[in-house]
């Protein structure tokens, strides 16, 4: 960045000491750079100039040229406005103001041409415009008449301190006058060729002062391909930089292992989606390079079978392994999943939590240490310094997202060699963003759930169908089988009027009375070992139903359960709608995912409600989740370490530009691995820049 872009903002003519220290809070502006590139939310188009005898209702913002023919104060005290009267001979246009009356009598004159611009509202057949922009009409035979005026987000404060959004607009055109010769190219002048794009100064002009609607499409093509580009160019740095420091261990061969368990032991035909991914797993590993590698799949699809072969291809090169889950419900279940797969195999596995005995422990810190000890799956407890491998090949971390970065390192250095590492999530990313969160990652995905699985039906009901609702849990039961009710809230909120687990726990508890029924309830304030307890009776069949939060989300087969019934479903995100109902549809039975809500319905809730009723999709369901929530909301993503500062482009609507950005940025890598010929020094210093200035596009390792 040049100098003169450095310049603290406060010398800016119009800001000054007291306006910088507010930009500096509010737009986090503290230089002359940051300000250019502040970009506009929106833009008018202010070329088109309506008749007063054209404006309608439908149209959003109009610009009229006029005449002010006469002006009055209507009302006293409060309830006070200056209404204006403009023509342009083909009708009267109201201009209305309820605030700063006095100047703007004083400053408004009759018989001069004005320009008018702002939102036309109709009362009694009479159009009027409240607050409007005025400004003298004088010719400028240097100008076009008419202009696409962008707009820029404010808040509170600076509308206090006279910083609208115009007067951004100003101070846009102040600073870009200052800067004008110094906005040096950002990008390799071979590139910005061989793309047809916008020099940079061109495209940052264009972006705030467009000279035409083409031209604006240029220049935010330019600066967005410009973002997305450096932060793909920096992940696949980051990977290449890995695979040249971090050798890996070189699993040479499949052996006794694997081939005894594919052969003897594998309970169910692989889909080609898993056959796939083990072949990715295993060519990775054989590599020499260390493994980093994302394994996404939606609930139920097999990705912990997939982990266990990936195991066992370490076993045959005589490597231990690890698997390491976010809570002990969730290890517990990897423990009895693998161990019941594996069946009387000559395979070591033992589970290490929170809760493991004293004893036990030592016994498990000595068998890792000697060798004698193959699978460890755990929780946290996994990441003590105490426990040390005689030889870790492989760690497989499943619901990634739920650790932090520094966590998952410390598995990590347990060897001398990294192991490969194989990072699993139930949570599907959408495409854009595991290129961006994920991006120095090699990412796997199994996109076929295994063969016998019923898609699960999802239906949407309103508070007044409850009855129909509990009349099908009886007949589900009758039938054998288990149900979940979901409820957002522990106890009831003055502040929302959404159900909650106590009232509803009561409520259940009358309509399916004991000895026919059974009922348990778990939620996040129990302890750790209550919750098991009430889980174990609802998983052995003892609790027919179980009343739950949302602590079920994750961790819980249970085969036998077929009816997933979420209460104010309007209060769940799309992505936790959908790991709710991953927890039925795990047996051979149809099963039923129903969502009741109250009539009371916003916009972004019923488009939640009628995504999951329309499809069944994780990836469907997380883009959708993407564009109604923005990328930053997206479950993981803070966990990530990951910065979401994106300036312009947005991940949800510029998936072609970022897939385009990526193609390029491995274009340069595969030929330019370090960056160092002479015609990508730019993008060498691009990258220094990014580092130094803590622009954490993320790393996962």
């Amino acid at each position: 960045m040049s100098g003169i872009l450095l310049q603290e903002i406060k010398f800016l003519p119009g800001v000054g000491p007291r306006k910088s220290v507010i930009l500096n809070q509010e737009l986090k502006v503290f230089t002359l750079g940051d300000l250019i590139y502040y970009f506009p939310y929106k833009y008018v188009d202010r070329t088109k100039f309506y008749t007063i005898r054209e404006i309608n209702s439908t149209l959003p913002y109009i610009q009229v040229k006029g005449r002010i023919t006469g002006s009055e104060v209507i009302g006293i005290g409060r309830n006070q406005r200056l209404v204006a009267y403009l023509t342009d001979g083909t009708g009267i246009l109201e201009l209305i103001w309820f605030q700063g009356i006095k100047f703007v009598t004083q400053s408004i004159k009759t018989g001069i041409e004005y320009i008018v611009f702002g939102k036309p509202t109709e009362f009694n057949n009479q159009f009027s415009i409240v607050h409007p922009e005025l400004d003298e009409n004088v010719p400028d035979p240097s100008k076009k008449e008419g202009f696409i005026q962008a707009f820029y987000n404010t808040s509170e404060k600076l509308k206090s301190n006279f910083i609208h959004s115009k007067n951004i607009l100003k101070l846009q055109y102040a600073a870009l006058h200052l800067a004008k010769g110094s906005i040096y190219e950002s990008m390799p002048a071979w590139l910005v060729q061989k793309l047809g794009m916008l020099g940079l100064e061109t495209a940052l002009i264009n972006i705030h002062f467009p000279e035409s609607p083409q031209l604006l499409r240029k220049a935010e093509y330019r600066l967005k391909f410009e973002e997305l580009f450096y932060i793909q160019l920096k992940l696949l740095h980051l990977r290449e930089d890995r695979h040249k420091k971090f050798k890996g261990h070189v699993f040479t061969k499949v052996g006794n292992y694997f081939n005894d368990f594919f052969y003897n032991h594998l309970p169910f035909e692989l889909t080609n989606a898993q056959k796939r991914v083990v072949r990715e797993i295993r060519k990775d590993m054989g590599t020499g390079r260390q493994m980093n590698r994302l394994l996404q799949g939606d609930v139920g699809s097999g990705k912990t079978m997939v982990a266990l072969m990936s195991m066992l291809i370490a076993l045959d090169n005589g490597f231990q392994c690890c698997l390491m889950a976010p809570t002990e419900i969730l290890a517990n279940q990897h423990y009895i999943s693998i161990q019941k797969f594996l069946g009387n195999m000559s395979v070591k596995v033992k589970l290490l939590t929170g809760s493991t005995k004293k004893t036990d422990r030592a016994v498990i810190h000595s068998e890792l240490l000697n060798g004698d000890l193959h699978l460890l799956i755990g929780t946290h407890a996994l990441l003590e310094d105490i426990v040390q491998f005689e030889s870790l090949g492989l760690v497989i971390i499943d619901e990634q997202h739920r650790f932090g970065v520094t966590q998952r390192a410390k598995l990590w250095r347990k060897n001398f060699i990294p192991p490969h590492v194989l990072v699993m999530t139930a949570t599907p990313i959408p495409r854009t963003l595991a290129m961006t969160v994920y991006g120095d990652l090699d990412v796997s995905v199994i996109d076929e759930l295994p063969p016998g699985r019923k898609p699960i039906k999802t239906v949407h009901y309103f508070e007044n169908k409850r009855a129909q609702v509990y009349d099908f849990i009886r007949k589900e039961i009758a039938e054998g089988r288990q149900v979940y009710i979901v409820f957002p809230l522990i106890s009831e909120s003055e502040k929302m009027d959404y159900k909650n687990l106590e009232e509803g726990y009561e409520q259940i508890k009358k309509l399916f009375p004991l000895p026919d029924y059974s009922i348990g309830m778990v939620h996040g304030r129990m302890k750790p070992a209550m919750k098991d307890i009430e889980m174990q009776r609802f998983k052995s069949g003892e609790t027919q139903i179980l009343v739950a939060t949302t602590v079920i989300e994750v961790g819980v087969d249970v085969p036998n359960a077929s009816v997933m019934i979420i209460e104010s479903s309007e209060r769940f995100g799309l992505s936790q709608l959908h790991q709710l109902r991953g927890r039925v549809g795990r047996g051979a039975e149809q099963s039923f995912c129903m969502l009741l809500s109250s009539f009371k319905l916003g916009m972004e809730s019923r488009k939640r409600i009628e995504t999951m009723v329309a499809t069944n999709d994780g990836f469907e369901i997380a883009e959708a989740d993407m564009r109604l929530r923005g990328p930053g909301d997206i479950e993981g993503t803070q966990q990530s370490g990951i910065a979401f500062d994106l300036k312009i482009s947005n991940l949800a609507k510029d998936g072609q530009i970022l897939q385009y950005a990526r193609d390029i940025a491995e274009s340069i890598i595969t030929a330019d691995p370090m960056l160092e010929q002479p015609q990508n020094d730019i993008l060498k210093k691009q990258l220094l820049a990014l580092r130094k200035n803590h622009l954490n596009w993320g790393s996962i390792s």
